[in-house]
């Protein structure tokens, strides 16, 4: 499938998009993974060694095959970014769809690119044994899948967690990618074990029985009430129990393989010691990331002027609110319902999906209150920014002095 180049210096012609795919025996889910992706200009899948029909299946919908003996999941995406020439890039994986409003949305995002935009987040919409799972799994759940061509690549050290890491603003979108998680019990079982060594495998250092229990025990039990109760996962019914139970269980078998010593063959070098965890926070690059919190209007008007002027000085800012930002305001904002803390806190888990935060900043005295009960790990590291802060006295692009200070 040939792909029209894009004009120079021609902003009527929409920007060109490769759809890029890693794959391995899925004749079962291509053929419906290809046709949400029709829209694409190019279709690159990158084959592991199938014996089924897969290729046949990817060369019949006018793909472009690359043959690549498995290097492990970054080394492929990476193969596949390397064979695109689309301006864009979107990454699918073959049990995954494009659903017609995010077709619609990166259309319509492809024809005039936001300036100073290189990547964007898609909602994953989890189906778990055929329900549509929203709170139990986290949704919206990002994944930062639509890049510029040339301007990310993956992480190789990594066998799991391989997505891309932004190093500046997110553009979020609203349509769902929908991932066709588990059909039956057994396929969801043997998706969590293999998954259990992938991560096991990345783990760094010697495992200790103080970390075995912190990880196989506590955590799984803290994980399972937090996620029923604060994330909401109740809402989804025994659909939802049943995925977080799942995602529980897969700890206690991570932890517990790492301090027995089984890794499996597929090793990563990401640095992640033996005592930490993925949920631990890791400095990007780019701009700093700054997140404004208000409960009442009066804030949220307070809170939109400041990150005005916050955005001017060079911040990445959004804000969390009961409205608006104000009629002056171009702040784009995560509007609650209701300020109540579960809502701040899943609102201010959506933005560190997107990207983590720098900063988050209270405006108001409800909001400063609530702040005090959100988690550590989503109130930001620079605790010294206040709303009393005149935002241009802050150096928002001094990340690498940031990182340094952090380390």
């Amino acid at each position: 499938m040939p792909i029209v180049q894009r004009p120079p210096g021609d902003p009527s012609t929409p920007a060109t998009l490769s759809a890029c795919i890693i794959a391995r025996n899925e004749s079962v889910n291509l053929p419906d993974c290809l046709a949400s992706v029709d829209f694409c200009q190019e279709i690159v899948l990158v084959d592991s060694g199938s014996t089924d029909a897969t290729v046949d299946i990817a060369r019949a919908a006018g793909a472009r095959v690359v043959e690549q003996p498995w290097l492990g999941f970054a080394a492929q995406r990476n193969v596949a970014l390397d064979h695109a020439s689309g301006a864009w890039v979107l990454e699918i994986d073959a049990d995954e769809r494009v659903s017609p409003a995010l077709r619609g949305e990166i259309e319509r995002f492809l024809e005039r690119p936001p300036e100073g935009v290189e990547i964007g987040a898609l909602p994953l919409r989890e189906l778990f044994l055929g329900h549509p799972l929203g709170p139990s799994a986290k949704y919206p759940k990002y994944r930062h899948r639509l890049v510029r061509g040339g301007a990310y690549r993956h992480d190789e050290a990594r066998t799991v967690h391989e997505g891309f890491v932004p190093e500046d603003v997110v553009y979020p979108f609203a349509g769902d990618l929908i991932h066709l998680l588990a059909i039956s019990w057994k396929e969801a079982v043997g998706d969590a074990w293999r998954y259990a060594r992938l991560e096991a495998g990345q783990l760094q250092g010697r495992g200790s029985l103080g970390t075995w229990f912190v990880g196989a025990v506590v955590r799984p039990v803290v994980k399972l009430s937090y996620r029923l109760i604060v994330d909401g996962g109740w809402r989804d019914g025994w659909p939802g129990l049943a995925k977080i139970s799942l995602d529980c269980a897969t700890d206690t078998v991570v932890w517990s393989r790492h301090l027995l010593g089984l890794h499996g063959s597929e090793r990563g070098d990401s640095g992640i010691a033996g005592n930490a965890h993925y949920g631990s926070r890791r400095f990007g690059r780019g701009s700093l990331r700054v997140v404004a919190v208000a409960a009442d209007p009066s804030a949220v008007t307070l809170a939109g002027q400041w990150l005005d002027v916050a955005r001017a000085a060079g911040a990445d800012v959004a804000l969390v609110g009961v409205g608006p930002a104000g009629a002056n305001a171009t702040i784009r904002t995560r509007q609650l319902a209701r300020a109540g803390l579960f809502a701040v806190i899943r609102a201010l888990d959506a933005e560190e999906q997107l990207r983590p935060m720098d900063a988050v900043v209270a405006f108001g005295a409800r909001a400063s209150l609530l702040m005090r009960c959100v988690p550590g790990g989503l109130r930001g590291d620079m605790v010294d920014v206040t709303q009393e802060t005149d935002p241009r006295a802050v150096n928002w692009k001094a990340r690498e002095h940031h990182d340094a200070e952090h380390a």
